[in-house]
Order: structure tokens, then sequence, then C-alpha cells
């Protein structure tokens, strides 16, 4: 890839000139359309000289070696470490988010220098993890970087785990996921009043990546549902997304149902409590989905692995596992 005089920044190709002279980003469902100068919600995506630039390549917000059971992937290299790393920005808004602090991240400078492909593949090497994982924010924004980091991962025998909301345009979805080995895509709700309201997004364009990963690739998939108390913790929605995943996706795509905490804009909502979780789990399991779990909270049951036939147990997990 041609970069510019600063390494951070290199030119993409997903963009297209519009007649009032702003250029429309297309990487992504919002398609913000820039001025000279400005930048996508995304905030890493910058119209420079009449064409959008990545802000972000090869700069990194921090690194961590985590159990693959934390991104959350239960059924792909179980029981592996996985290097996890991120840059800032993100295309949704989520007022509850819970990386805010990387995901609307304005201060580029502080991300750390020398975060090349080639030295992050190198350092999970070195560090034995069978796997890197793009997250901490939405890999789909820093889509040219994510690429080129997954190929230097592959020559050494490395996978690639995207951890993404699945907001992102077919073409370069496409590109994207002919680089990754498994994704965890976060289902937020099954409502567009809740895309809407709370993310500043939509819901049907991330079924449709969860149909086009499913589907169309060879991508491991398991899927997240972070559980909010009053805004999409109704057993009806449940009801309506579990079978929704059963239809479309198949019995066998795990469903982790996760623990909200209040941060961001949302400090007001109280804990999702354990009961919530784990009749959120009761319900998909009747439902059809082969492999349901707890998650962000302790539950040794909720989140071990169990044979969808006679019930025993493949996997013991106590936070990660046993």
């Amino acid at each position: 890839m041609n970069q510019t005089t600063d390494p951070s920044v290199v030119p993409t190709k997903y963009w297209h000139k519009l007649e009032d002279g702003r250029v429309q980003c297309d990487l992504c469902p919002r398609h913000c359309k820039l001025h000279e100068g400005q930048r996508g919600l995304c905030f890493v995506r910058e119209n420079r000289h009449n064409a959008i630039v990545l802000t972000s390549y090869g700069r990194s917000s921090g690194y961590a070696v985590d159990p693959i059971e934390k991104k959350p992937l239960n059924h792909f290299l179980p029981g592996t470490p996985v290097l996890s790393f991120g840059t800032a920005g993100c295309n949704l808004a989520c007022k509850y988010c819970q990386n805010w602090d990387i995901s609307k991240s304005r201060e580029m400078d502080t991300l750390a220098d020398q975060a090349s492909p080639e030295l992050i593949a190198r350092a999970a090497e070195q560090l034995g993890c069978r796997s890197v994982a793009y997250t901490y924010n939405d890999p789909v924004i820093f889509h040219e970087y994510a690429i080129d980091t997954a190929r230097a991962c592959a020559e050494k025998g490395i996978k690639s785990v995207a951890v993404t909301a699945g907001y992102v345009d077919p073409e370069p979805r496409a590109e994207f996921y002919q680089s990754m080995d498994a994704a965890n895509v976060d289902l937020k709700a099954f409502t567009e009043k809740f895309y809407y309201k709370l993310t500043g997004g939509h819901l049907e364009p991330v079924l449709d990546t969860l149909r086009y990963i499913k589907h169309e690739t060879d991508v491991w998939l398991e899927i997240t549902n972070l559980v909010i108390p009053g805004y999409n913790d109704s057993e009806q929605e449940i009801e309506e997304m579990t079978q929704w995943v059963v239809r479309e996706l198949g019995p066998d795509v795990p469903l982790h149902f996760t623990a909200f905490h209040p941060d961001f804009k949302m400090m007001d909502v109280p804990p999702t409590p354990f009961g919530t979780l784990t009749r959120a789990r009761e319900i998909a399991i009747k439902n059809g989905v082969r492999y349901a779990y707890t998650g962000n909270v302790h539950d040794e049951a909720g989140e071990s692995t169990y044979c969808h036939s006679c019930g025993q147990k493949l996997i013991g997990r106590d936070w990660y596992v046993s």
C-alpha cells in the first residue's frame, strides 16, 4: 500500500465525489458526506485533497493477551491466547458504549507509534498467540490496516478475529471478511427503534452482515447481545431475536447474552440482573439455539459448552476455560 509522508495516513478506495464538491465515504451505511478537511463520525476517515484517507494506520490504542473466550468466542480455538489490539474511533454512537474512552477518542496523537502489521504479527508469534483480535473499537473503520495486519498474520499461520458491530457496506465487507477467520458480531438489539435512538444506526444492515458472514464466507461466526435493562431485555424481543437467529443463520451459531454495566451516557441504568441473562439463555435454547451463553457474570453453567444431543458438558468454563 502506497503511503503518504505520514505513515499513519493512507489512501482508501471506498468513496466517490459528489456534484456539490463534497466526497462521500462508502465504507459503512452512514455514507458521511464530507467537505475538505472534514472527518466522518468514525473520526479516522477524512476528506483530504478530495479523497478519503485513513488517519490511524499503524497506530494502536493498546494491546493485551486475552483468553479467546473473552472476545467472546467459545467455539474458535478454545482455551488459546489471543493478542487483542485496536485503534480509536467508531462508526456508531452508542450511548452506553463500554469502551467510550477509545471509541470516542479524539486524541489521535496519543495512539502508539510503530504498530505496523508486521510488528503485530511478530508480537503475536513471540507471545505464543494463535490469533489476533481486532477489537476495542470496530475494525471496519480501520479497514485497510486490519486487512494488511491479517495478511501479515496469515503468513505466520496466525488467525484473525474481528470483534465488530457489523455496520459496513457490502463491497468493503466482502474484502474485509476475505482476510478474517472468525468474527463476533454485536447484535445490539432486535428493534429499529433501539438502533436509531441508542446507536445512531439501523438494524437491517447488521442483519444483512450476519447473513452474509454465515452463508457467503467461511468465517466462523458467534453473536453477542448486550442485555440492557428496560431497553432490549423484554422476553418478546429475545424470543423474536433467537427465532430469527435459528431461522436465518441456523442452530449452531453460538449466542452470548452479556451483562450491561452503567457507562458513558447511561450511568443511570442499573446493571443487568443475573436472572435476566439466565432467562435469555433459556429462551434461546427453547427456540433451538444449541450454544447459548451468559457473559460478564460469574456463571459456570452459563459459560460452559454442552453437547446439544445428550447434554454432556464438553468444555467447562469458570469465567473462561477451566
